[in-house]
């Protein structure tokens, strides 16, 4: 699923019913102006004006409303854009450091995606034996016994350590 682009379908499908609430709005305002200005004021004329400035007011607090979860949205994206930035170049970092071969590093990858021995030897055009074989040297060349732990490792490195003396909660 393209993040994005249901952000702006959801973004648009709320702002065409704002819109069609203005519509209202405009009618109802204009309507009760009309009211007023043929019969003068009287209690179902001022309910009417008063319901159409609700109206008007749900309105504007629902467009501004959209713009805030817009831009945080934008936001958020970016920020998760740095974060799988950032993964990558710790997980980059780390297979230099394990000395992983690019095969080695590529079915670490895979692993790390979650896919199986299968997925990865189909993924690799390669036999499941082959993939088992690289999988082993990974997490021993990684200090590690399984596909969790070799997941822990770059979590850990992506979690804030809140400072000493403050809860992090």
């Amino acid at each position: 699923m393209n993040r994005p682009r249901r952000l702006w379908s959801e973004s648009g499908a709320v702002a065409a019913v704002a819109a069609l609430q203005a519509v209202a709005s405009a009618f109802f305002l204009a309507d009760a102006a009309a009211d007023i200005a043929s019969a003068g004021l009287n209690g179902h004329v001022v309910i009417e004006a008063v319901i159409a400035v609700a109206l008007l007011a749900g309105v504007v607090t629902g467009a501004l409303q959209l713009r805030r979860l817009i831009t945080e949205g934008r936001r958020k994206s970016a920020a998760l854009a740095v974060a799988a930035g950032a993964l990558s170049e710790v997980m980059a970092a780390h297979f230099r450091e394990w000395k992983l071969t690019p095969a080695e590093a590529d079915v670490a990858v895979f692993a790390l995606k979650g896919c199986d021995v299968a997925e990865i030897a189909a993924l690799r055009q390669a036999a499941p034996g082959t993939v088992r074989a690289q999988l082993a040297r990974v997490y021993e060349k990684a200090g590690v016994h399984s596909r969790s732990a070799l997941a822990s490792l770059f979590l850990e490195e992506l979690i804030a350590t809140p400072p000493s003396g403050k809860d992090g909660v």
